[in-house]
């Protein structure tokens, strides 16, 4: 197969085309020579903020010198960014290498099962010292779960999303994301996490982590970034948003706390230089254009927050998934924007039609809908009219329309 038709194969596997259940998953890995022993992880689960957590520390081991994997999902720019090496993607080619050597176990599997397969036995092969992996979903019963050499466990802040799949409570859900906490050594978790969620969390940890807000003094806070200090020391972050703030004290108590002599500067340095798309990402300072893959409740109020602090109001260009609780997101965001345009998220049949969220949207601010992604930037654009344009509601509209928007604003 060539890449072309190995992507397509992967995602005809379905996501969730079988039962939950990490004995398929077993099976591939065992069949591979168990890839998973032969490296170090740091593995991540929560509701919000798993991918900014474990970009900054895929960015804070690689400056560090460590040859470090990174497993996230969803994608934003392309595919490959799901696995990479010190900020490199896979390549195409190694791509279809190692799926073919995964399909050639003879195990059928849901798509992030397989592509959990292809990650950890590509990582093995090119002798990572460590692999941030991020949870797919949950983490009870997530392909990632058979990680065995954790050196750390982070939970990341916990909300309400696939309540369908795990529980309709906050402590269902955090239970399901502490399956992740066996035998690592010590848990990290957000400073701000929910009691109840908490309370789950200390129930399975050996040893728990915690971030101190009293050690916290947050010196700037705007869509650039931020600039703190921290049990003393100054640190700048370079994802924007209140919310990355507590992102990044996790992931420095999670670096101090993992085994590793990581110095000072180097934790600055790549707080500093951490790049991931579609987190309260400017596309353009002029006008100012936010793209953000909000996209639960928790999402949507952190980016109320950014929301507020615009100097005139936003106009949102919208696109969300059907099965989400768009209706929160839609509450939380647009009474702070002056108008809002609704586009259906192309090649995702999960998604909300356009014209339906146009109207569930009409009742916060006047919205409209467009037939597509260009139509939808031309018109946010034009009602804008200088004024800032935020782009938020899905990580599948963010990365279907980033480029476009790139392209769009950049001869602004």
């Amino acid at each position: 197969m060539n890449y072309g038709e190995t992507l397509n194969y992967i995602h005809s596997l379905g996501k969730f085309s079988k039962p939950a259940g990490l004995d398929r998953i077993n099976m591939a890995l065992k069949k591979l020579n168990n890839p998973q022993n032969n490296f170090k992880s740091i593995h991540i689960a929560g509701t919000n903020g798993k991918g900014s957590v474990s970009a900054m520390l895929a960015k804070i081991f690689s400056t560090a010198g460590y040859k470090t994997g990174l497993f996230i999902s969803p994608f934003v720019i392309d595919f490959r960014e799901r696995i990479q090496i010190n900020g490199e993607f896979i390549s195409e080619e190694d791509l279809v290498f190692y799926a073919q050597r995964v399909i050639d176990t003879g195990v059928e599997m849901t798509e992030f099962e397989f592509i959990t397969a292809v990650a950890f036995s590509y990582f093995s092969d090119k002798k990572c010292d460590i692999v941030i992996a991020e949870t797919g979903l949950g983490g009870r019963l997530d392909a990632t779960n058979t990680l065995t050499n954790v050196a750390a466990a982070v939970i990341t802040k916990i909300g309400l999303d696939h309540t369908g799949i795990l529980g309709d409570t906050v402590e269902k859900i955090a239970a399901e994301k502490c399956g992740i906490i066996k035998n690592c050594p010590v848990t990290v978790t957000s400073p701000t996490q929910r009691k109840d969620a908490l309370a789950v969390i200390e129930g399975f940890s050996k040893k728990l982590v915690t971030p101190d807000l009293s050690q916290l003094t947050a010196l700037k806070c705007d869509q650039n970034g931020s600039a703190i200090i921290y049990m003393n020391r100054e640190y700048e972050i370079s994802l924007a948003g209140e919310y990355q703030i507590e992102n990044a004290l996790t992931v420095i108590e999670t670096v101090k706390n993992s085994g590793y002599d990581i110095p000072y500067e180097t934790v600055k340095t790549a707080l500093k230089n951490t790049f991931f798309p579609a987190r309260a990402e400017v596309i353009s300072q002029h006008p100012l254009v936010v793209l953000d893959g909000a996209h639960n409740p928790d999402g949507a109020l952190e980016l109320s927050k950014i929301l507020k602090k615009q100097n005139k109001k936003a106009v949102a260009l919208i696109g969300v998934m059907q099965d989400k609780d768009y209706k929160s997101v839609l509450e939380t965001t647009l009474p702070l924007c002056r108008a809002a345009v609704a586009v259906t998220v192309e090649k995702m049949p999960r998604s909300l039609d356009g014209k339906t969220l146009a109207a569930a949207a009409n009742e916060y601010c006047p919205t409209v809908a467009a037939e597509n992604y260009d139509e939808a930037i031309k018109m946010t654009s034009e009602i804008a009219d200088g004024d800032p344009v935020f782009v938020f509601g899905s990580l599948y509209l963010a990365g279907g329309i980033r480029e476009k928007l790139i392209d769009f604003y950049k001869n602004f």
